[in-house]
């Protein structure tokens, strides 16, 4: 029931026709293969994107400690072109360090100050490796066509012994265009030390690249860490810690009408983004079954059925920032009724979010989202 986001310290897109360019700070990042009917050079894009590790390590040691967890990559898209169908990424770890930069996208001059499809600092400096092992037998690849560039595009870890460390998300022409992919293999090794963390890398499958073919265009822009939108990339760590208190429990009752009354408590209205805080839920029949009984109905502590969860939309655009899920934002219960922890840290800060409950009640699924409201706000 507990979801905690990490935002990229770094991110930047390597360009095979400016194979020096820099666009470490630029607000979009990019995969693209590009044809034109006055020069059949195929111009290909890939981006890198990097998390703090000490960020990762203190999300996995001092929040999910041993609770089942999950973790995926995610970016969302600002524009998409060319997408036709079974079109598929491909997300790889980096296989070696490489600078932000201070270039954005045709730069005059251009900025050659960071990582490019060249070289994997500055101008001139290192150059991506194309093959090899790194320091912990983690295979390293790389790729281009000789016939438009000679080297570059980034490196990455492919396998590490037998373990693919591939993972893919395919597209076709009216699929949901943000990428959103499984990680948790990678991250795994970034946390154990059995891999660098130098980020993913981000690019389209082989046979897509450097394809001349003009009926393959297809071009995806994605919202970098630099963007003024609220959809930055990010890392999404999701941990069940679940807790259920209704067995044996004299005074529980479970509610088992859809009509109801209900409400959130322990809502102040503002946080900042370092506040975790633990909402209450607390719900009752709005028209209870006369009972014969020496206490009133209403002293009672009642909850929802175990199926219920919650979830979190940003008030503006009513999209989903926490999405329902049954194993990760399932409603806990003790003895004061149905909880549900917020870090408030993956929220962007200035903007005014809904808290929403799903539950499944007599084979009902009803929506309780009655003003549930909260701002997070800049500050400490």
């Amino acid at each position: 029931m507990a979801v905690y986001k990490l935002f990229p310290y770094k991110d930047t897109t390597l360009y095979s026709y400016w194979p020096s360019m820099n666009t470490g700070i630029d607000a979009i990042t990019q995969i693209s293969n590009l044809n034109s009917s006055t020069d059949t050079t195929p111009q290909v894009a890939r981006f890198l994107s990097e998390f703090v590790q000490s960020e990762i390590e203190d999300v996995i040691d001092n929040k999910i400690g041993t609770n089942i967890w999950d973790v995926n990559f995610k970016s969302y898209i600002a524009t998409a072109q060319g997408v036709v169908e079974s079109t598929d990424l491909s997300v790889y770890p980096v296989a070696q360090y490489w600078y932000n930069g201070t270039g954005t996208y045709l730069d005059t001059p251009t900025v050659t100050d960071g990582a490019s499809w060249y070289n994997a600092y500055v101008s001139g400096s290192s150059q991506w490796s194309s093959s090899g092992l790194d320091l912990y037998n983690n295979k390293v690849t790389g790729s281009w066509d000789d016939t438009y560039i000679s080297s570059g595009g980034g490196s990455w870890l492919y396998e590490t012994g037998s373990t693919s460390l591939k993972v893919t998300q395919s597209f076709d022409t009216r699929s949901d265009k943000d990428l959103n992919v499984g990680v948790k293999e990678v991250v795994s090794r970034w946390y154990s030390g059995s891999m660098d963390n130098n980020g993913f890398i981000v690019k389209w499958e082989d046979s897509v690249e450097f394809n001349t073919d003009t009926q393959i265009q297809p071009v995806m822009q994605f919202y970098s860490v630099d963007t003024n939108t609220i959809y930055p990339p990010q890392l999404e760590f999701k941990w069940k810690d679940f807790i259920n208190c209704l067995t044996g429990s004299a005074t529980a009752s479970i509610v088992e009408t859809t009509n109801i009354v209900s409400s959130l408590a322990e809502n102040p209205g503002v946080f900042t983004p370092r506040s975790i805080n633990r909402f209450r839920f607390n719900v009752a029949a709005k028209y209870p079954v006369r009972t014969w009984t020496t206490a009133s109905q209403f002293t009672g502590t009642n909850y929802l059925p175990t199926a219920s969860y919650y979830a979190i939309k940003d008030l503006d655009t009513n999209e989903f920032v926490v999405d329902y899920d049954t194993t990760y934002t399932q409603l806990s219960s003790d003895s004061n009724g149905n909880y549900f922890d917020v870090y408030m840290n993956g929220l962007e800060p200035e903007r005014y979010y809904k808290v929403c409950i799903k539950t499944t009640i007599n084979n009902s699924t009803i929506v309780l989202d009655d003003n549930y409201y909260f701002k997070v706000v800049n500050g400490f």
